[in-house]
């Protein structure tokens, strides 16, 4: 039997969720055909869970989802059951709607593989059964076929999962808090040709980020719904207080609307007892955001496995120069190509001031076969542009187009095509954990302003690094020519 939709009562999550954002204008829901849909189906749903559904279900007068732009994002411990919610609302859809096609990615492949496990486990209910044509297990083929046409399709974001597809009506982001402005862009634009009528959906669901994450757009997202800024997304976080004692089992019950019905004491207990750091356990068994949450643009654990303490660098060699914005230190980087192929980069000089970089320079300059030396056009360097000029160095000067490129060539290389390597020192690390980035169009390039740090160890080396692929740079002259064979650089 259809179920008409009708006009949602007022959301009862705020008796129970620390933080409940919604758009105005909600005049229906299509909550209650999900719920019939369910029902018929053998699923049930506690209230907070009928509240969540209401509004990321929520239309506006013209019969759009209210969230199809902003999307869905819940802020919610692990062992609360969201994966459960989220995932009997895609099933219904996909039964309701022939056809409807759903991305569920998560950042790792073990997540996705267990996400698509417990999946599995809930269409082989009994009265869902019938609904499901066939279970392709294969990876890289983790699909739920439904006997409509329907499809839920599972993948990882780190190994590209996402990339390529149209007309998707449904995207889930689990491990949102691990989560780069680059899968997004890969995903996102799926669901731009969504054939439902009332708009595509987007779900972002996880934990706070922890301090190494790349959070930033999780953290983004959270920001703005708390602002007031978020007119067109849901918003839902489940958390304890920020001074809760993590043994303080009705700081449990606050965080968990699911304790202790449906997760157990020992649920919890084995978080605790496991999670030997506190403030890990606040994360993640209590929803608590850390005050400082990292806004790392490149993963610290992928930058962790592209470390090579042995990688040098023989040929296509360059030098990039940064300073910072009150001049008072600089950073020169070094790039280039090692014999694998591969590509290399590491901070070459380090020093206060400015006077010391142009004779440095020269010196790399004399004694290697450098093929460019390049400083970004708005960097506080390029004033030494003319110094160089006078000690026989062409320096290429970056447009802001080519530093956004730059940018997400650096990123590029580090998380997805992974051909870059460092030899782990720890002044880059450092730098490449504090930089933030400022959007530039559909880009972005580093922002040293923001960024609560001195980060030249990272812009001079996206400069090198781009001096060191590219073919539209300036030859640096002063070069010694290699005679024969390839020859490592002699620094």
């Amino acid at each position: 039997m259809k179920t008409p939709e009708t006009k949602p009562s007022t959301p009862r999550l705020s008796d129970v969720a620390r933080h409940v954002v919604f758009p105005d204008g909600i005049v229906t829901t299509a909550w209650p055909r999900i719920v019939a849909q369910c029902q018929d189906m053998g699923v049930e749903f506690d209230t907070w869970q009928h509240g969540i559904g209401s509004i990321a279900l929520g239309k506006r007068k013209d019969g759009k989802y209210a969230a199809t732009v902003g999307g869905v994002v819940l802020s919610i411990p692990r062992q609360v059951g969201k994966t459960f919610l989220v995932g009997m609302i895609v099933i219904a859809l996909c039964v309701l709607f022939p056809g409807m096609t759903v991305l569920w990615t998560a950042h790792r492949t073990r997540t996705s593989t267990m996400t698509f496990q417990s999946l599995q486990a809930m269409v082989k209910r009994k009265k869902i059964w019938p609904h499901v044509a066939a279970i392709r297990t294969a990876n890289g083929e983790q699909e739920i076929l439904f006997t409509n046409g329907s499809v839920i399709m599972f993948g990882a974001r780190e190994q590209g999962f996402g990339r390529g597809f149209d007309e998707v009506d449904v995207e889930v982001f689990d491990e949102a808090q691990i989560l780069t402005s680059k899968a997004l862009e890969d995903i996102v634009p799926a669901a731009n040709q969504s054939r439902q009528p009332s708009g595509a959906l987007l779900f972002f669901m996880g934990t706070p980020p922890r301090p190494t994450d790349p959070g930033e757009e999780f953290t983004n997202r959270r920001k703005k719904a708390l602002a007031g800024e978020a007119n067109n997304m849901v918003y839902v976080e489940f958390s304890a207080d920020e001074d809760a004692d993590p043994d303080d089992r009705e700081q449990w019950a606050k965080a968990n609307p699911s304790f202790p019905s449906r997760t157990p004491v020992e649920s919890i207990e084995r978080m605790r007892e496991n999670l030997t750091d506190e403030a890990s356990f606040k994360r993640e068994g209590l929803g608590i955001w850390d005050a400082n949450t990292s806004q790392a643009v490149i993963d610290p654990i992928a930058w962790g496995e592209v470390k090579d303490p042995a990688s040098m660098a023989i040929e296509n060699l360059a030098l990039g120069i940064s300073a910072t914005p009150d001049r008072s230190m600089a950073t020169v980087s070094l790039a280039g190509q090692r014999a694998d192929d591969l590509w290399h980069v590491e901070v070459d000089e380090q020093r206060g001031g400015m006077s010391w970089v142009v004779r440095h320079v020269a010196d790399r300059c004399a004694k290697n076969k450098i093929r460019a030396v390049v400083i970004d056009g708005a960097d506080p360097a390029v004033s030494l542009v003319d110094e160089f000029k006078k000690a026989g160095i062409t320096v290429t000067v970056t447009t802001t187009r080519q530093v956004s490129s730059a940018c997400g060539q650096l990123y590029d290389s580090v998380i997805d095509t992974r051909d870059v390597r460092h030899i782990d020192q720890p002044q880059l690390n450092v730098a490449l954990s504090l930089a933030r980035k400022k959007k530039l169009g559909i880009g972005w390039v580093w922002d040293p302003l923001n960024s609560p740090g001195d980060i030249t160890p990272t812009t001079s080396m996206t400069s090198a690094l781009w001096g060191a692929r590219s073919t539209n740079v300036k030859r640096a002259g002063r070069g010694r020519q290699a005679s024969t064979g390839r020859r490592a650089v002699v620094l």
